[in-house]
């Protein structure tokens, strides 16, 4: 409600400024003023000046930005191709930024240079071949080189052969929750369909598919450290893209279809807490938490709890009125931690099973029934006889 008073406000005081700027110039109509709407050369030296002051701006800015949000930069990437896309990305923002320092510096130095004057005139050129050349070819060099770096590491994430040691890992998601199957002992993925999407199997995996036997589901990520894991992707409604930001990855899900990319994660979830880039990352979230928590404590709310580290899975596309909340837990083990997790993990298979069981178990009836009753007086009868 407050926000809506202050656009009001603001709204208000606009039409105010106009109304006062159109007062201004009815009292202004007889005076001998230059009305003609031609630029002089008064006119053209303060947009000269102003051009150099919008430079000034655009460095100023630039430079307090790197150091008031420089710090919310992700740092340590968690995968062996994070480096590479932390070094791609280095390397594009340099050029990015020697390229915007030597253009605008040139772009307003020139706008003053040869800004208007009167009685001059510009020097017209038709072309200049040689210019023209120097300027398409230096930026087609520098793009081709970004870009075949940019495939080098693209290919690193995408091409992994399934026979090779990996670890096959399905992603699936849905409005508003990611679940995690893991291909099992023989390493294979059974099929899958939504029409199979009943009672506990809330993938659609298809358990006629052998594959599907060994096949094991969780609602937490856990992946080991150092080995190759090869993710498949899909979707049960509508277009969402996993995201995972410390491991420098993400692939959008498709309904209808499968998508894929692999990474081998490098540092374990305790490592990462310990790191000290990621300590100071949580003593801060801490500080606002707890400063937050004064606040709702005042007016009679339950404080929020500390912040402690995890890798998160998030989704990265507008996918509904709950997609700020679709995340799930990742944890990296170290490779003996993980077996020990996964082996205690049941099967998809045996989940159905028991599933199944509980529902045929004939219900026990309690003491105290009917008939519970009357097995009672018979062996009341029994006893006396």
């Amino acid at each position: 409600m407050t926000s809506w008073l202050v656009i009001i406000v603001l709204v208000l005081l606009s039409i105010a400024v106009w109304q006062l700027t159109k007062i201004f110039d009815l009292t202004q109509v007889g005076s001998h003023g230059d009305n003609s709407q031609i630029a002089d050369d008064k006119d053209n030296n303060i947009q000269g000046y102003l051009m150099f002051g919008f430079l000034a701006f655009i460095y100023i800015f630039t430079i307090y930005g790197l150091l008031t949000w420089g710090h919310f930069v992700l740092k340590n990437p968690a995968s062996e191709h994070g480096k590479e896309i932390d070094r791609l990305m280095n390397i594009t923002w340099v050029l990015i930024f020697i390229v915007q320092a030597v253009t605008q510096v040139l772009l307003h130095y020139f706008a003053f240079k040869y800004r208007g004057r009167k009685d001059q005139k510009a020097l017209y050129f038709a072309d200049n071949s040689r210019l023209e050349f120097v300027w398409s070819v230096i930026p087609a060099v520098v793009l081709a080189g970004l870009i075949l770096y940019g495939l080098y590491a693209w290919t690193n994430i995408m091409f992994v052969d399934e026979n090779d040691d990996v670890i096959v890992v399905e992603l699936y998601a849905k409005q508003f929750q990611w679940e995690a199957r893991y291909s099992g002992e023989d390493n294979k993925l059974g099929k899958a369909n939504v029409r199979y999407i009943e009672g506990v199997n809330t993938l659609g995996v298809d358990m006629a598919d052998p594959h599907a036997q060994d096949d094991k589901t969780a609602t937490e990520l856990h992946l080991p450290k150092g080995k190759r894991i090869l993710f498949k992707f899909r979707s049960q409604d509508v277009l969402h893209s996993a995201y995972m930001p410390h491991f420098r990855a993400q692939m959008n899900c498709v309904p209808g279809m499968v998508t894929q990319f692999s990474f081998t994660p490098t540092i374990t979830t305790v490592e990462m807490r310990a790191d000290g880039d990621m300590i100071k990352k949580v003593e801060n979230i801490n500080r606002i938490r707890s400063e937050k928590s004064k606040i709702l404590v005042a007016e009679g709310k339950s404080p929020l709890d500390p912040y402690t580290f995890d890798y998160l899975l998030l989704c990265n596309k507008i996918c509904g009125q709950s997609h700020y909340n679709m995340q799930m837990k990742i944890v990296i083990d170290e490779p003996q931690d993980y077996k020990k997790w996964i082996d205690s993990q049941k099967t998809l298979a045996q989940a159905i099973k028991d599933d199944k069981a509980s529902k045929e178990a004939p219900a026990e009836k309690p003491v105290g029934t009917p008939a519970a009753a009357d097995s009672m007086k018979v062996v009341a009868q029994v006893v006396k006889k």
